[in-house]
């Protein structure tokens, strides 16, 4: 038990023939086991995450996260389309590129472009009014760096947004596309080349260049733009994902919070420091 009545180990050998590809469809079966059983015994509905991996290396040395619906609760771009009256048009544009429905770097420029104009001060006004911190997001950060991993915050998002909302839950370092402004507002432009789903591979593979073993690593993402450093990682989790998404990961959280993540690490609450 790692926290009584909340979390759990249950260890077991794998049979011959099953591969760590295998995770995600073993966790799933286990779930819908333990389910059918809770739903026979009072009918109550069982809201359980399920992560398999191997118990070596569990706990993770890298943490590398994507920002919008992720690490906060809110999409930055759909957001501050609000303040410029033009929220559900860019809206359904952001949701088709997290599906993987539209090419990202083309979504990009086509919403920024609509954003051309907007007032520079809207920006923080949209961080401010808007940004809410994901739950479990600053437990997770602060206790991984607090037992020796790196954190680091990658996002198709934008530095204004990424710089505050990772010093806020205490990322090492964040990498975001750069919003080009003059005379007070915004250019309906960024500084190219983007942050896309190439470049979040890149920054996992630098990281594991520079010492760390990728079966210590992690990354956890929701949109389509995640999937290849989800792929990448030692443990790859799906944050209440897109189905593209959820089908590439190792790993998925559907009900829980990002604290999820410490218990399948296992670390107990009791150990997490303190937001």
């Amino acid at each position: 038990m790692i926290d009584d009545g909340i979390a759990a180990d249950i260890f077991f050998e794998p049979t011959d023939g099953v591969e760590a590809t295998d995770c995600l469809e073993i966790s799933r079966a286990i779930k819908e086991i333990a389910v059918s059983i809770a739903r026979g015994g009072n009918g109550r509905e069982l809201l359980l995450d399920v992560i398999v991996q191997p118990v070596a290396g569990r706990e993770k040395k890298l943490l590398i996260a994507d920002m919008d619906s992720t690490m906060i609760t809110v999409e930055c771009i759909d957001e501050l389309a609000d303040y410029a009256g033009i929220k559900p048009q860019i809206a359904e544009i952001t949701e088709r590129a997290m599906r993987g429905e539209l090419d990202f770097e083309g979504a990009l420029h086509g919403r920024v472009a609509l954003l051309k104009g907007l007032p520079d001060s809207a920006i923080d006004q949209c961080r401010e009014e808007r940004v809410v911190i994901m739950g479990g997001a600053k437990a997770l950060v602060r206790t991984m760096k607090a037992r020796g991993a790196t954190t680091l915050l990658v996002s198709g998002g934008f530095t204004r947004f990424t710089g505050p909302v990772a010093e806020e839950i205490g990322f090492d370092a964040n990498v975001a596309n750069v919003l080009e402004i003059a005379d007070g507002a915004l250019l309906g432009t960024v500084t190219r080349p983007i942050v896309d789903a190439a470049r979040k591979r890149t920054e996992l593979e630098a990281a594991i260049a520079g010492g760390i073993d990728r079966a210590l690593t992690m990354a956890v993402g929701d949109g389509a733009n995640d999937i290849p450093m989800i792929q990448g990682a030692g443990l790859g989790v799906a944050y209440h994902a897109k189905p593209k998404t959820r089908e590439a990961a190792a790993a998925e959280i559907v009900h829980g919070d990002l604290s999820v993540l410490l218990y399948a690490q296992g670390i107990s609450s009791s150990q997490w420091v303190a937001a």
